[in-house]
Order: C-alpha cells, then structure tokens, then sequence
C-alpha cells in the first residue's frame, strides 16, 4: 500500500510549474467573458475597426521612444549591478520581451527570457535576474506614485477609491517588512539571504545619487509615453472627454494592466477600462472599445520583436553547432554584450 503522503509521480512539479499559468489563463479567460457578457462584443469589433494607419504610425513612434527609455532604465539597473549591457543589445531585447509578453500569457514571459538570457550571457543568471525584476519593479514604483500624484490633482470620479488603494499598499509593505523582520531573527536561510541581497542592490547601487535620478527620469518618460498612446486611441475610437479626466481614467487602467493575471494583456486592460469609463459617466462599452484599440496599436508597433525572435530562429537553424544556450545564450549575434566597461 502507498504511502498515505505520496503524490502520483510528476503531479507535484507539474503543478507548481503551471498552476499560476492556469490561474492566469483563468482570470483573463474569465474577465473578458464577464465584459461579452455584460457589454456584448460590439464594442471589441469597434476598436478593432477603428484601426488607422496615422494611430499606427503615432503609436509605433511613442513605442519606440518609450523601448528605448525602457531599455535605458535596464542598462542603469544592470550596471549598478555589475552586470552591464550595451544599448543596443538592450533596445533589441526590450523589443523581443514586449512582443511576447503582448502574444503569450500572464504578461512576464517575455521579461523572464530577457532576464534569463542576459544573465547567461554575462555569465550570472541570478543577477540578470535581479537586474529585469529590478528594473520592473522601479517602473511600476513610479507609475504607482504618478497615478496617485494625478488622481489628487486632476477631477476624476475614481478618486474617491485612492485612500483605500493607498491604504493597501502601506498594509502590504508593512506585512511583507514584519516578514522580512520575524525571518531575520528566526535565521530562516533562504529568505535572509534573499533580504541580504535585496539590501545590497538598494544601499551599493540603485539608492546611489548617480544611479536612482536616471531610473526615475527614465520611468517617468516611460509613463508619458504609453499614456499618449492610450489618448491617441482613446480620440481615434471616438472618446470626446476632456483631456484632464482622460487622462486620470488612463492612468487608473494602466496601473491595473502590471498585474500579471491576463492573456497576453488581454482581460484585466479592457475590465478595468470598462469600470473606469463607466464610473465617470462613459460607458462601460467605450472603454472596451478604447482598450482594445490599443491593443491593437501595441501590437502593431511591438512587432519589431517578432522580427527579431525571427532573425534568432534563422541565425540558429544556419549555425546549430553554436545554437545551444550554453554556448550563445543570446542567440542574436552581437546585440546583447556584456558592457564590463
């Protein structure tokens, strides 16, 4: 007779491998049900249609500018790391990440391929990375604090709700700093010396004063670039509300979309555009609407990543003796060096 404990063979890997995938398909799967549901899928098939081709070239050329300033942020992270990486090689690999993490699910596939490969590539792959979950964390650091700067200043009907958001983030980094206390003092290995690394790459490199000014910088023109997208589809799918207010409803949902519980970013972008336009009085639909133009218009202008996960796949099929990881982790020749400089 088994053991009363023991698990069929491979269940539990398999589980803890794709268990949060599942869970992230589940809640983008059932998040857009949810929205054809209440709102039908007209207002899908009007963003779709309301494509243009002066949005698409708007879109990619705010894309491009922001990839760079993305991939700017990596390069600072990453050398206040001691893991450096050219620009170039940067702006590529920002390109191939924002492809798949818009065609593949839960939204951070991409960013765990750039991080893995880089980290191969230098010859580290814990600090790559730290350096990508790093320069993550500070672009969404900042867009939480621009979000929450324009929602006081400008009129917008989510305001009501920040206290309570404002309020959860201080409950969560209170609980996650108890944790991170109780484990010093009990000696728990793992998780002290994760805090031990957390507190070196903060104190030795991105608190430094030569290092966190550029972060911000870079994130801030990040946030700018990817609202003015979402206002050039919000006025091309027909939205006529003023600029301030738009812009407030935008922030909101662009906030939301970090989450990583979607399909390729679909599911949460379009619920909560749909909750944040209806709350100011605009439609549940048009907000559908609006999300998934820009869907659309990201898509159009991450596609130069395709392009190069395709130039990946050639370079590989035409010299397979050097196509393995472990002798070309990164396989686009000359794009991702090492800047030990």
């Amino acid at each position: 007779m088994a053991p009363p404990h023991s698990d069929p063979v491979g269940i539990g890997p398999a589980v803890r491998r794709f268990g949060l995938l599942l869970l992230r398909l589940a809640a983008g799967v059932t998040v857009l049900w949810f929205l054809v549901w209440q709102v039908g899928a007209a207002p899908f098939e009007d963003g779709l249609r309301a494509v243009t081709w002066q949005a698409v070239v708007a879109a990619v050329t705010l894309i491009a500018l922001t990839t760079v300033c993305s991939a700017w942020r990596w390069r600072v992270v990453a050398r206040a790391l001691g893991i450096g990486i050219g620009l170039p090689g940067a702006i590529c690999a920002y390109y191939r990440s924002q492809f798949l993490n818009c065609v593949l699910p839960g939204g951070v596939l991409g960013d765990v391929h750039r991080a893995v490969t880089h980290g191969r590539c230098a010859g580290d792959v814990a600090r790559g990375v730290r350096a990508v979950a790093w320069e993550r964390l500070c672009g969404q650091v900042i867009q939480a604090v621009v979000t929450a700067v324009v929602l006081l200043t400008l009129p917008s009907p989510v305001r009501p709700a920040l206290p309570y958001v404002l309020a959860g983030v201080a409950g969560a980094a209170g609980c996650a700093a108890l944790v991170v206390r109780g484990a010093a003092r009990r000696g728990w290995s793992r998780l002290t010396r994760t805090t031990r690394a957390v507190s070196d790459d903060l104190r030795h490199g991105l608190l430094a004063p030569d290092v966190w000014p550029q972060l911000a910088l870079a994130s801030l023109l990040v946030v700018a670039g990817h609202t003015a997208t979402f206002v050039i589809a919000a006025r091309v799918a027909g939205s006529t509300a003023p600029l301030g207010e738009l812009v407030a409803l935008l922030m909101v949902v662009q906030t939301v979309v970090v989450i990583p519980l979607s399909i390729g970013g679909w599911g949460l972008r379009e619920g909560s555009a749909a909750w944040a336009f209806a709350a100011a009085g605009l439609g549940a639909a048009t907000g559908v609407t609006i999300a998934t133009l820009y869907a659309v218009l990201a898509l159009a202008a991450f596609a130069p990543g395709a392009g190069l996960l395709l130039a990946d796949a050639v370079h590989r099929r035409r010299d397979p003796g050097r196509s393995g990881e472990a002798s070309r982790p990164d396989t686009a020749p000359q794009l991702l060096e090492a800047d030990r400089g």
